[in-house]
């Protein structure tokens, strides 16, 4: 990486590749500026609210205060770097450390980062202030050195995401120690979310909050809902069809070799581990199988949204089986574990070339309630689609399986509006996956609306589907 650090690198990767690095960046930022600083050093106020928010994304230009800093930028690698300014450090009581990275403490960091951080960033931002309590810690700092101008930008902020207690507080008790406050609002936007008073999650916060930013521009560009269809039979005919297509497109994403011989053979049921070695060798024949076992009890779902079930509840309640047939086989033929199928994962997962890093274990167990209570809630079809597969996604709940479970969750949703059962075809991977990187890292869903949308325009318009090399003999 540079002189005297290295990461290490699975031997088959292409050189180049980020994926080791993103992996890698803040293990490394960590010892690295433990070495340098021993403990006399900590990040800035915004990219400490950022981590408080729950969003480990990498950055660009990671910017630490010390006093021993030399006010010198170092390039690292993929177009990332690090600034080390010379700074004094908030006092203890202000720090804490959050795996390995010092910190400003969440009320510390409030107080001291930029103006311009709560419309640049207003995501982060407002997924903290809900888990301020009271205004005594903030007026603790805010009196001492009769900070009126923050203390204005702080009181703003907190009316404009609903919290008016915490808002008068702060103005009150500045007034009563003689100091002019003008309150102001430092957001260049009011949400129509009226964050929940007793939600501190960070992770529940930003889910909620991106889900509210994304959904306009969802709704804006995506096609009018069909609507459920009058005949539910020529729909689930129409699901069944297309199920060669999908799992060759589906299973291609996500790099296995499948081909249309094999997912017939699957599906006719003449698929036999146990006869033939070839089959329970082989990844992708794994893959096929749990596809085919999945996308029976996916069908199920599809049904019965179909008949006017809430979408949000069926996903909710099925999601899990969808998981544990997807990987049924691979368990059965030795491949994996049983207790790889006991659900949600238990370590971090990285996604390969991604600067985005999904939450953490605990966070997962909080996001993905936050996520079905969304789509339990939210009345726009669309929006339930778009949105539905990429939050699942951005949340990367398990070890494996999260991009397929993802499109499944995706076609459920479809259902919910009369949409037709979409294919991502493996020839778009790349614009997908750079759509989806958009809307993780940017917070810009536009990218991966208009991707779908343009998807399911072809099928509403009865365009044929993405080709499957190969015949069916």
């Amino acid at each position: 990486m540079i002189k005297g650090w290295f990461i290490p690198s699975r031997p088959d990767v292409v050189k180049g590749e980020s994926t080791a690095w993103y992996a890698s960046f803040w293990r490394f930022g960590a010892a690295y500026l433990q070495e340098r600083f021993g403990t006399e050093w900590c990040l800035s106020p915004e990219q400490s609210l950022s981590l408080h928010a729950g969003s480990w994304t990498v950055p660009r230009q990671l910017v630490v205060r010390s006093p021993r800093a030399r006010n010198k930028v170092t390039s690292l690698p993929h177009g990332t770097s690090l600034l080390d300014l010379r700074a004094a450090l908030p006092a203890a009581e202000d720090r804490e450390v959050k795996e390995g990275m010092r910190i400003f403490s969440a009320e510390s960091a409030l107080v001291a980062c930029s103006p311009s951080y709560f419309s640049s960033h207003s995501t982060d931002v407002r997924a903290v202030l809900p888990m301020i309590r009271d205004a005594s810690g903030l007026l603790a700092r805010l009196l001492q050195g009769g900070n009126t101008v923050i203390a204005g930008r702080l009181a703003g902020a907190f009316r404009n995401i609903g919290r008016d207690r915490i808002a008068n507080d702060i103005v009150k008790t500045m007034s009563a120690a003689g100091y002019a406050v003008r309150e102001n609002d430092p957001f260049t936007d009011k949400p129509s979310l009226v964050m929940r008073t007793r939600e501190t999650s960070p992770y529940a916060n930003r889910i909620r909050l991106l889900w509210q930013k994304m959904r306009e521009p969802v709704i804006e560009r995506f096609p009018k809902a069909p609507w459920l269809p009058g005949n539910i039979d020529a729909y689930m005919k129409r699901v069944n069809d297309v199920y060669v297509t999908d799992a060759y497109h589906s299973l291609s994403i996500e790099g296995y070799c499948v081909t249309r011989g094999l997912i017939e053979r699957v599906r006719s049921g003449t698929w036999n581990p146990e006869s033939d070695e070839g089959d329970r060798e082989q990844r992708s024949a794994m893959a096929a199988r749990g596809y085919w076992l999945a996308f029976q009890v996916v069908q199920i779902s599809v049904g019965s949204v179909l008949r006017g079930e809430n979408p949000g509840q069926v996903a909710d309640e099925d999601h899990g089986t969808w998981y544990r047939e997807l990987f049924a086989p691979s368990v059965t033929a030795g491949l994996l574990k049983p207790a790889d199928l006991a659900g949600y994962r238990n370590g971090q997962v990285y996604i390969r070339k991604s600067m985005h890093v999904p939450l953490n274990r605990e966070a997962v167990r909080v996001a993905i309630p936050a996520l079905f209570d969304l789509l339990r809630e939210e009345t726009h079809p669309a929006v339930r689609v778009v949105l539905g597969h990429f939050v699942f996604v951005y949340i990367h709940p398990y070890m494996d399986g999260n991009g397929r479970i993802g499109r499944y969750l995706m076609n459920v949703m479809m259902a919910s509006g009369g949409y037709p059962w979409t294919v991502v075809p493996v020839s778009d991977r790349n614009t997908y996956v750079n759509a989806l990187e958009k809307a993780s890292v940017g917070e810009n869903i536009a990218p991966f609306a208009d991707f779908l949308a343009r998807l399911v325009q072809k099928g509403l318009a009865g365009e044929p589907l993405p080709a499957v090399p190969g015949s069916s003999s």
